[in-house]
């Protein structure tokens, strides 16, 4: 079998190869399960405040996506891990209800953007701020701990720093 880096754990920080048919120590399972734990209580959260604009969860976070930015529907559905038939879906009950429009991108007008309408934008917004479970325990922690977590977040997502 291959072999994982991982923290040695005697404090110095270096990385030392482990085996990966070796049992998982306990301090990676807690991790493990804490971050699980914390994925959960945000999905939850976020799927009641998507219901309080009666949106459903993936529509939420279609049109949280889209606020950052207009994109095309394959783009979408590539970060959020999904189809494209199924964004095609979701975009086209978000366009009904007014918070989403297609409209031609300025680059290449063979590909249709979907963009919120300010509606849309509105109703993200509403959205991102009803959203206490991440900002209220974030906020305890000094503006330093929180770049380390993002640090750490980003390179286990496997994004550059």
């Amino acid at each position: 079998m291959g072999s994982l880096v991982s923290m040695d754990t005697s404090g110095s920080g270096d990385r030392v190869p482990r085996d990966r048919s070796s049992h998982t120590d306990p301090l990676t399972l807690e991790v493990v399960e804490l971050i699980g734990t914390v994925v959960a209580r945000y999905y939850e959260e976020y799927e009641e405040a998507a219901a309080e604009h009666a949106l459903t969860g993936a529509q939420a976070r279609v049109l949280g996506l889209l606020s950052l930015e207009p994109m095309p529907m394959r783009r979408i559905a590539q970060k959020l891990k999904c189809e494209p038939s199924n964004i095609t879906g979701i975009v086209d009950r978000l366009e009904a209800r007014g918070l989403v429009e297609r409209r031609p991108d300025a680059a290449d007008r063979r590909v249709k953007l979907a963009a919120p309408t300010a509606q849309g934008a509105e109703v993200a917004r509403g959205l991102r701020e009803s959203l206490d479970f991440a900002r209220e325990p974030l906020a305890e922690l000094s503006r330093e701990e929180r770049l380390v977590l993002r640090g750490l977040l980003r390179r286990m997502a496997g994004q550059e720093i």
